[in-house]
């Protein structure tokens, strides 16, 4: 499976507005959620409530959204908490039994109107059905992410697959895709709104279309918003299964300029006998060639990549095979995840390693993804790049490089910027021309 992760540990908290605050966890996918939702409880008149939006993907995701209900408890005692997101979809009684927990809601429950219509929320109530019974990817328009420079669209949710490390498809269910003509419309939508740069986003991004009539891949989907939004400047995915790109993807990104020549690949391994124990479809040579012929076809494209360091049975010398990945593949940004065993998943009952051992080999593969990372700035001195603001002071390049500018511009403006240097981390850009 795709893994669908920015930060999984991290927190995202919006700004209390309309007396409904809402925390999210983990994925892009979850923060587009969190808008449906804003727009629900609004719309039900919802008062005085947070809602926490969770992650499953790792124990400690599930740890910090606990030891998060409990603070947030404190600082409001008379708000109801209201959680939802795929950990309490996983595990709703858990979170149920929280003294500080008014409410539970399923991952489908909570992007339906009804479930917001009544401003009472009883105590202890759960609300969480079956997500391997929910056949049906609903539409739901939004106007953007709140505060945020890009928008994202969801056009696929679950995942057909079972690597045997991931908890995430019984929080999402089976793979549902939303059609090619809501998508395009969402996309119009954000356009006219003023968003720069729209993401796709999903859970197995690649999949999307096998559910629909014709089972139409994600290619013939990029080429339908470009060519049918054409006042669009900016595409991007978000993660993606390598072994998935089919043809016309691959020429979209070959001849599309305003598809953003970055592609963060779910890989988790670099040695195939521990590929082979995920349950993956690809081995390394594939993804070595995957990301040669790209580069091949689009010089400037840029690679990502989400890696699991010390998945059980994983040797020394497997795991160098992961370090040496980075390399091979000329990868610049890493998502290193330590492997944490989560219940119900095969993995979970394999021979473990070591927990320092695992904390060592994340950290030296963490080494790594600082050295590539540098290696991929350098290489973008002396260039012009198109870039979006983020926030005073910060945008990101067209290949995901975050860029250190002061300009006098909006957040989601779309600027071109000389590149003169980096300071490890981000590159140092001067605005040359405004675009957008």
């Amino acid at each position: 499976m795709t893994a669908p992760v920015d930060n999984p540990d991290a927190t995202a908290q919006t700004p209390d507005r309309d007396d409904v605050e809402i925390v999210t966890f983990g994925c892009r996918l979850n923060a587009w959620e969190s808008e449906v939702m804003r727009d629900h409880a609004r719309a039900g008149g919802v008062k005085n409530t947070i809602l926490v939006n969770t992650c499953a993907v790792t124990n400690e995701a599930v740890r910090q959204a606990r030891q998060t209900i409990r603070r947030l408890k404190r600082e409001r005692p008379d708000a109801d908490v209201v959680v939802t997101g795929c950990a309490a979809q996983i595990d709703p009684d858990m979170f149920a039994g929280m003294p500080q927990v008014a409410r539970v809601i399923g991952n489908a429950e909570k992007l339906r109107p009804e479930t917001f219509k009544s401003t009472a929320v009883s105590g202890g109530s759960v609300q969480v059905g079956d997500i391997m019974a929910v056949r049906e990817l609903a539409s739901h328009l939004v106007d953007g992410l709140d505060g945020k420079a890009r928008a994202y669209v969801q056009v696929q949710t679950g995942c057909d697959h079972r690597c045997t490390f991931c908890i995430i498809p019984y929080g999402r269910g089976n793979a549902r895709s939303a059609p090619a003509g809501e998508v395009v419309d969402q996309v119009r939508r954000l356009v006219e709104t003023g968003h720069s740069e729209v993401v796709l986003t999903g859970v197995d991004l690649t999949s999307w279309g096998q559910d629909l009539p014709g089972t139409p891949k994600l290619g013939r989907l990029v080429r339908a918003i470009l060519k049918q939004v054409p006042e669009l400047p900016r595409l991007r995915l978000s993660s993606i299964d390598a072994i998935e790109i089919d043809e016309d993807l691959f020429r979209a990104i070959a001849e599309e300029e305003r598809l953003c020549p970055y592609m963060h690949l779910s890989l988790q391994a670099g040695d195939n006998m521990i590929l082979k124990r995920m349950k993956r479809r690809h081995m390394r040579e594939e993804a070595i060639a995957l990301t040669k012929r790209l580069r091949a076809v689009r010089p400037e494209i840029a690679f990502g990549a989400d890696l699991i360091a010390g998945f059980p049975t994983e040797t020394e010398a497997m795991f160098e095979n992961s370090l040496r990945l980075v390399d091979e593949c000329d990868l610049a940004f890493l998502h290193v995840f330590p492997y944490s065993p989560r219940p119900g998943t095969p993995a979970a009952r394999m021979p473990q390693v070591d927990g320092a051992e695992i904390k060592a080999r994340a950290a030296r593969l963490r080494d790594k993804g600082a050295e590539a990372l540098q290696r991929h700035l350098q290489r973008r001195v002396g260039r012009t790049v198109s870039v979006i603001m983020e926030k005073p002071g910060f945008a990101r390049a067209d290949d995901f490089s975050p860029v250190r500018i002061e300009a006098p511009a909006r957040p989601g403006a779309l600027l071109q910027a000389k590149i003169t240097g980096h300071d490890g981390e981000r590159l140092l850009g001067e605005a040359v021309e405004a675009v957008s």
